[in-house]
């Protein structure tokens, strides 16, 4: 049986823990081969462990993005194995500490928009025109559903800046077979997320695969809501 993802390469930012994690679990089930992102290397032992369930293959980039030299390091260690990429989940993100919104630092504003937003940007720039050149491309860019939180005002701000972002994508793209669209996990109990948030991290699947598994020119500029499919999970 042939998987629907098979032969594809796919890029997934974050992927030591979490959602980026989840991702790759359910992207291995469908046979594809995974590029694993993470801040150091040995941060992704345990999802190298889990995936050894899985027949896919699975290559390691390390880079901190907090600066662009750190997403250069990510960029320059996908083209030198595997060299190109199909699937691009910008997962990896950041969140400001709680503080009211005059308390919050130009510092903390640039680091958040540096991390969620800029080496975002970058990473496309970096692997979508090599998309449309093999006339195939999904890019999932993570967006958040938060509202009215000004504690949090540079994470929502930056997620802000990404849903209008990936909508340009989707008008720069239209008619290439490459599609951008957002993916909103939900609110989820993971480390960013913390200990009160409504869903388990298991619960963005399978919802968060649906971008990744479009047909040939399908919808672009969309926003997914990953909970919208939890009734599919299975366990």
């Amino acid at each position: 049986m042939t998987h629907p993802l098979s032969g594809k390469w796919a890029l997934i930012t974050g992927a030591s823990r979490g959602i980026g994690q989840q991702i790759a679990l359910g992207l291995a089930d469908l046979g594809c081969s995974l590029v694993l992102h993470a801040r150091q290397l040995e941060n992704l032992d345990e999802t190298l462990l889990l995936l050894k369930a899985h027949a896919s293959r699975a290559h390691c980039v390390a880079g901190d993005f907090v600066s662009p030299e750190g997403v250069q390091q990510v960029i320059a260690g996908v083209m030198s194995c595997p060299g190109r990429v199909d699937i691009l989940y910008n997962n990896a993100a950041i969140q400001n500490d709680w503080k009211p919104v005059w308390q919050i630092s130009p510092a903390e504003w640039q680091a958040c928009f540096q991390v969620n937003f800029f080496s975002l940007v970058a990473l496309c720039r970096a692997f979508i025109p090599g998309m449309q050149h093999h006339g195939y491309g999904r890019v999932i860019n993570l967006t958040s559903g938060i509202r009215d939180v000004p504690n949090l005002a540079p994470y929502s701000a930056s997620k802000a800046a990404v849903d209008k972002y990936t909508q340009d994508l989707a008008a720069e793209l239209r008619g290439s077979n490459v599609l951008a669209n957002l993916l909103d996990p939900g609110w989820l109990r993971t480390d960013l997320g913390g200990p009160d948030g409504e869903h388990a991290v298991e619960t963005v699947l399978p919802g968060a695969l649906v971008p990744a598994l479009l047909e040939d020119y399908g919808p672009s500029g969309r926003l997914y809501a990953a909970q919208d499919f939890k009734v599919l999970h299975a366990g």
